[in-house]
């Protein structure tokens, strides 16, 4: 068996080395003439991390993540607290595995220096793919053509794989801009902020905040209403006083940290419907290209991590039944994701609720959660955070079926 993949981002690096575990061989093309990653932080739950952990990454992971302590549900004005959950080392106790921030770059890296070298192949724009009886081809801009048996699109938001073989429809504009960056330790420690995840949540915006880069630096997000300068890049500048103006009314805290911000991005934020099928007989799409998701439940990158695993073990124990692998691979992953997807969407309106009623209905779900459950895990979070793709291929786990959000 060879596998062709288009894309070496956090989902396609994870599968080479899943791939690279079992002895598969596979070519992943990538068009950037280097491999590196942009963006900022990233929160890594017990389900991805798992995951990491079987591909050998533990000590890696412990070096670059900072283990957060808790998550805090803030106002966006007093600071209140209006939930705490626990993380750190709980998460750890609970779920069998931790919960780290990290630098997307950071996350990249550990992936991409444990990969064979020869198995990544650098400056190759894919400019067609074509899906045959008996296997699969991939022309590239210089003329090349590489030939395999299967074919996955962990080419991104704008997959070619995913235009080709499955819908064609554009991306959905999601209404909201993500202002983004990154502080060194010294301006978050003298402002207050903890070892923690912190959500502060006021109308129509909210602010994500937390360590990443081993504790040296302080990542935030802000998510607010969508900005006509805002273009779909994660390099677009932003101004700082556009963002101040953007959080008036909030909290000093807040306020305080985007003006002690040398370098702030602004992105356009979108994401995809989900689908009703990701593969066909020798193609199957993962990660973005199949669920590009909204931020809220911090799951973009782990999902596709547990993609990767489940994917590549699915071909591992097919025994060169490449369609089976395949159809096992959806049958796995599919709901699951678009799941997560349709959750994070929802949870946008609960960060960013205006009406006063409303606000206060949450919040008093949130209260009534703080008192009433003793383990400090709300059922979604349980479900979400107790998946081993491991004991999912195997058809062991049962309990991450059962549960509901």
């Amino acid at each position: 068996m060879r596998v062709i993949l288009i894309g070496c981002g956090i989902a396609g690096a994870a599968l080479s080395l899943t791939l690279q575990r079992a002895r598969i061989s596979h070519i992943v093309l990538e068009q950037a003439s280097e491999l590196s990653e942009i963006g900022a932080g990233l929160q890594q739950s017990p389900n991805s991390i798992r995951v990491l952990e079987y591909l050998g990454l533990k000590d890696e992971l412990s070096r670059i993540g900072v283990p957060p302590q808790a998550h805090l549900f803030k106002d966006y004005k007093s600071g209140e607290v209006y939930l705490k959950t626990p993380l750190m080392p709980k998460v750890e106790e609970f779920f069998g595995a931790p919960y780290y921030h990290v630098h997307r770059a950071d996350l990249l890296d550990i992936l991409v220096n444990a990969m064979d070298p020869e198995n990544i192949r650098l400056n190759s724009k894919v400019v067609d793919v074509a899906e045959h009886e008996n296997g699969v081809e991939v022309r590239l801009s210089d003329g090349t053509v590489e030939k395999g048996d299967v074919l996955i699109g962990s080419d991104g938001l704008h997959s070619m794989v995913r235009e080709t073989f499955f819908a064609p429809e554009k991306p959905r504009p999601s209404g909201c801009v993500a202002w983004r960056g990154l502080v060194p330790v010294k301006v978050a420690r003298d402002l207050g902020f903890e070892q923690n995840s912190y959500v502060w949540m006021g109308p129509h915006r909210s602010a994500v905040l937390y360590y990443v880069r081993g504790g040296d630096l302080f990542n935030w997000v802000g998510i607010g209403p969508y900005n006509d300068n805002a273009k779909e890049s994660w390099s677009q500048t932003g101004s700082r006083d556009a963002a101040l103006k953007e959080y008036e009314g909030w909290n000093d805290q807040i306020r305080e940290l985007i003006a002690g911000t040398e370098s702030l991005f602004m992105t356009n934020m979108i994401d995809r419907d989900p689908l009703d099928r990701w593969v066909t007989d020798r193609v199957a799409l993962m990660g973005d290209a199949a669920h590009a998701m909204m931020p809220y439940h911090a799951q973009g990158a782990g999902q596709s991590i547990e993609d990767a695993w489940v994917l590549g073990r699915c071909l591992e124990m097919a025994e060169g039944d490449i369609p089976v692998a395949l159809k096992k691979y959806e049958e796995l992953r599919l709901a699951r994701a678009n799941r997560v997807l349709q959750q994070s969407r929802a949870a946008e309106h609960l960060f960013h609720m205006s009406d006063p009623d409303e606000i206060a209905r949450r919040n008093a779900r949130f209260a009534k959660h703080q008192l009433g459950d003793q383990d400090g895990f709300p059922a979604g979070q349980r479900w979400l955070y107790s998946y081993d793709a491991e004991k999912a291929v195997m058809g062991t786990d049962e309990e991450w079926r059962s549960l509901a959000w």
